[in-house]
């Protein structure tokens, strides 16, 4: 490639240093992105000697330019022509030391998985992410919201996996659960022989909590070769380990002893490479290897591997005995079922609290910076929440995650009684920050852990709560006398507050506005308070209450209504519009024949919504998020946009969206949280809200359908 007169190619790259080896250029060639960080980190030294000539300077851009015009295609063009317009060297050559790991890392592009792709394993304790490729590319442990031990999701190179591989030509992949179970079977498919790959978290019944992955290896015809590569990567891929590898077993002892040792266990013989574990192996037909990952047993004591089979049965025990318990005896009970059993790996075993999804980072636009960390409680999951509990039947989780509620409603959080988020246990710190040395999913970058929006104002989290609430005193045991106090003091806070502006449901980074939602969810909260009151007989300022309610209705019906778009509007002032006031009908703020509410639907359908897709708002045009780029849609709002049509009595149109939808999940019934305009998932996966969503649209249609609820709200 001629620059500036002079033609390089990749072979002058390799020996253009003479105080580098060629084998680190072959390895940075490689995309190797360790080799391309160090040597990157050599360039910047090389650049800032003041003994290094202009024309050194300049030779040695041109020859990294090259290398990496060479090896990443003419994404490198688009840097020379920087270089040429820039006459600062020393700039130029620190962007583009940074803009190399960039190209690197959409060099590797193709490397990762599609998204949905993916099955999921646990134990209510920690997720597991396992590809239809037979790989684990993400585990954070020992628990859902703990650091990473496998990350390859977030970076191919860096994150770490554990892979299990059959050496098999032309393979075809099929991935299934086993009836009524969270435990994944990986079937691999070719001429010569076929395979399988069964994947769980155990789960005893004596009481006894091991967290540990098992995955038992199976030939089912011809004999069948593989391959085992283990490479944990502690704390996000942050610390170092050292490896030792005895009898049928590998110890994984981090650098930093606040993390704690894992361990593999094994049926066939393992052997180091590097700081990893590896392993080679065939298997007979009918012939079975297993490999168990965990903590280490007490005293370096061996893995009671003749064990296995019987945590199998008793896992498989566990799931089908509580699916079992589901009501749900619907059209869609493969479905509802599916998605029960994924929101049940989501909740805590340990305080009953739930999840968003069990992912941190992965992008909304791929590429783009709307990458997020959902593994916390959110309180605005609480109602859908125990809805679906209580519909399906799940009294015990329902129980449990009010008392979790109940805890959180007589906290006091900086802004106001209530947080929008926790963590599991409850904690309210969750600072969010960036960690730089991963490239991301596909190169979406920042990858971010924590969540800054457990800062934000969010006001429709009230309602959201009395909401539950209300729910929890319907279907469970009445409040207590401490608890209706609680409910108290947070209506006065919300009777003071309540036409405060705040970044609503979507969290926006934009600047706080007044959002229709959160003034439909303020309504609620009083609404639901005064309907408590009433029916279990419980004191308290109800005049101020109601007097309260009817002034958040009329300053709806009044600042929020658009009379040209004949609409609700998504924040006071506005021609924008927002999916989450179809939430409004669902909530029993307006009846879902109203005219002004069917007009709103009309406006919405015209503007967010592409057949059963729906956007969550037009973001290129109101940039109300305050963030670059585009977004898919938001698979919550589409069952969202399902229901209201089934409330409003249009039900064959409701139940054929509700089957187009049902055909974005994935392989194995799965949804992240958003989808891209080709169907691709996109966001955080598997996402408790749309899940939570498909099973309030489906019951909700299945009864209308059916004839055995109302169509229509009166």
């Amino acid at each position: 490639m001629p620059i500036n007169g002079h033609t390089t190619s990749s072979v002058d790259c390799l020996n253009f240093n003479s105080h580098l080896h060629p084998r680190v250029w072959r390895s940075a060639l490689g995309a190797d992105p360790i080799a391309w960080k160090c040597q990157l980190t050599k360039s910047g030294q090389h650049e800032r000697n003041p003994e290094t000539t202009k024309h050194e300077k300049r030779s040695h851009a041109n020859h990294l330019f090259a290398a990496s015009y060479d090896s990443f295609s003419k994404e490198a063009i688009s840097l020379v022509a920087g270089f040429e317009r820039n006459r600062d060297f020393a700039t130029t050559t620190r962007v583009l030391h940074r803009t190399c790991l960039t190209v690197l890392c959409r060099f590797r592009y193709m490397s990762f998985q599609p998204i949905e792709n993916y099955g999921v394993i646990g134990n209510m304790r920690s997720i597991a992410l396992v590809g239809m490729n037979g790989s684990i590319d993400f585990l954070c442990y020992p628990d859902f919201d703990s650091p990473t031990v496998f990350a390859a999701l977030l970076d191919d190179s860096q994150g770490g996996r554990f892979q299990i591989e059959p050496q098999l030509t032309n393979m075809r992949v099929r991935q299934l659960y086993l009836p009524d179970t969270n435990i994944l079977l990986t079937r691999f498919l070719a001429e010569e022989g076929v395979a399988e790959l069964t994947d769980y978290m155990p789960i005893q019944q004596n009481g006894e909590r091991s967290n540990e992955i098992v995955r038992t290896v199976s030939a089912i015809r011809g004999n069948v070769s593989f391959k085992m590569l283990c490479q944990p990567r502690f704390d996000y891929a942050r610390s170092a380990h050292r490896t030792e590898i005895s009898d049928g077993c590998a110890m994984f002892i981090p650098d930093d002893n606040i993390y704690s040792p894992m361990a593999l266990y094994s049926t066939v013989a393992l052997r180091p490479q590097s700081q990893d574990v590896a392993s080679e192996f065939s298997l007979q037909a009918g012939a079975t290897t297993t490999f168990v990952l965990g903590g280490p047993r007490p005293g370096g004591q061996p893995h009671e591997m003749e064990v296995v089979g019987k945590h199998f049965l008793q896992t498989s025990r566990f799931w089908k005995k509580w699916i079992a318990k589901s009501k749900y005896k619907g059209r869609w009970r493969e479905m509802v079922n599916r998605s029960a059993l994924m929101l049940k790996l989501l909740i805590s075993r340990e305080y009953g609290s739930l999840i968003a999804a069990p992912t941190f980072s992965l992008p909304e636009n791929i590429g783009g910076v709307r990458n997020w960390d959902y593994r916390f409680t959110w309180l605005r999951d609480a109602t859908f929440t125990l809805y679906a509990l209580i519909r399906l039947g799940f009294v015990e989780e329902a129980e449990a995650f009010i008392d979790w509620l109940k805890a959180r409603a007589s906290d006091d959080a900086e802004r106001g009684p209530l947080q929008v988020m926790y963590g599991i246990d409850g904690r309210r710190k969750l600072d969010e920050f960036a960690l730089d040395h991963l490239c991301g999913y596909k190169n979406s970058r920042p990858v971010r852990i924590g969540n800054a929006a457990y800062q934000q104002l969010q006001l429709d989290i009230y309602g959201e709560m009395m909401d539950a609430i209300y729910l929890a005193n319907k279907y469970g045991d009445p409040i207590s006398y401490a608890g209706w106090l609680g409910v108290q003091r947070m209506l006065d806070w919300l009777g003071k507050n309540w036409q405060r502006p705040d970044e609503g449901i979507w969290e926006v980074r934009g600047g706080a506005k007044e959002f229709l939602h959160s003034r439909v969810m303020c309504w609620v909260a009083f609404d639901r308070a005064l309907r408590l009151a009433q029916k279990r007989s419980l004191s308290g300022p109800l005049d101020v209450w109601q007097r309260t309610r009817d002034e958040i209705r009329n300053d709806i019906f009044t600042n929020f209504w658009n009379d040209e778009l004949q609409s609700f509007v998504q924040s006071k002032g506005t021609q924008d519009l927002d999916a989450s006031a179809l939430l409004m009908p669902m909530m029993r703020f307006i009846s879902p024949v109203d005219p002004m509410w069917l007009s709103t639907m009309r406006a919405i359908e015209s503007r967010l919504i592409e057949d059963t897709l729906v956007r969550r708002y037009e973001v290129a045009r109101t940039h109300v998020d305050g963030l670059p780029g585009e977004e898919g849609s938001f698979t919550a709002c589409s069952f969202w946009y399902v229901e209201c049509l089934a409330r409003g009595g249009e039900l064959e149109r409701a139940q054929l969206l509700f089957e187009k939808l049902l055909g974005y999940a994935n392989h194995l019934g799965l949804y992240s949280e958003e989808l891209g305009s080709n169907g691709q998932h996109l966001g955080n996966f598997p996402q408790a809200f749309t899940h939570l969503a498909l099973i309030s649209a489906a019951t909700y249609l299945d009864r209308a359908l059916s004839g055995t609820g109302e169509t229509v709200w009166h």
